[in-house]
Order: C-alpha cells, then sequence, then structure tokens
C-alpha cells in the first residue's frame, strides 16, 4: 500500500514562489499516475495537476496553467509542484495524490491515496 507525505508548504508574499514534494512509499510508484489537488477554507477540493505514470503527459487546471508545473522524478519516489506567481488566492491546503490513470477528462482517475496536506498560506 502505497504511502504518501507531502512538504514544503508555508507562507509566501503574493507574486512568491514555492515549491510543494510529496514523497512516496510502498507500492509501485512509477506505476502509479500522480496528481495535486488543494482545498481552500470553505471550499470542496480542486483539481490543480496530473502527471503520467512516466512523467511524459501532465495537464493542469486552467487556474494555474501557466503559474504551476507539476513534475516527478521516479528515482526518488517524489512528486512535485512548482508554484511561481502565487497569489492570494492560491491559499489553501495542498494535497498530492496516487491514481491508476489520467481520464479523458485529464484529471487523475482511480485514486488509492491520498496524503495529509500540507498548507499553503500566500499574503497578499
Amino acid at each position: 500500500q502505497v504511502q504518501l507525505v507531502e512538504s514544503g508548504g508555508g507562507l509566501v508574499q503574493a507574486g512568491g514562489s514555492l515549491s510543494l514534494s510529496c514523497a512516496a512509499s510502498g507500492g509501485t510508484f512509477s506505476t502509479y499516475a500522480m496528481g495535486w489537488f488543494r482545498q481552500a477554507p470553505g471550499k470542496e477540493r480542486e483539481f490543480v495537476g496530473v502527471i503520467s505514470s512516466f512523467g511524459g503527459t501532465k495537464y493542469h487546471s486552467d487556474s494555474v496553467k501557466g503559474r504551476f508545473t507539476i513534475s516527478r522524478d521516479n528515482v526518488k519516489k517524489t512528486v512535485y509542484l512548482h508554484m511561481n506567481s502565487l497569489r492570494p488566492e492560491d491559499t489553501a491546503v495542498y494535497f498530492c495524490a496516487a491514481g491508476t490513470t489520467i481520464g479523458v477528462q485529464r484529471r487523475l482517475d482511480g485514486i488509492i491515496k491520498w496524503g495529509k496536506g500540507t498548507l499553503v498560506t500566500v499574503s497578499s
């Protein structure tokens, strides 16, 4: 059973950058598609980005496209979210997830595990 642990969250000023990591243990990391999601206070969890098992395909939500980039390192069993030009509305708890594939809607399908999340706060 794969376990996921996010790190790298914190407080950053608007316009700044932050990189999140999600380290996997157990399971076979290179067989999973991986995704990032976020949940702001009082809002539903929303999709941020997804990357295929070997990293050849990736998609990002419209709200972060051009500012955030998902990547992965299968040797280190880690998926990353590099965030630039951060805005106060990016404030949220960020979760990584492991799934079976990227679905037809360009989202992570077959989610088998969620991490516990890491908080990102962007001050204005």
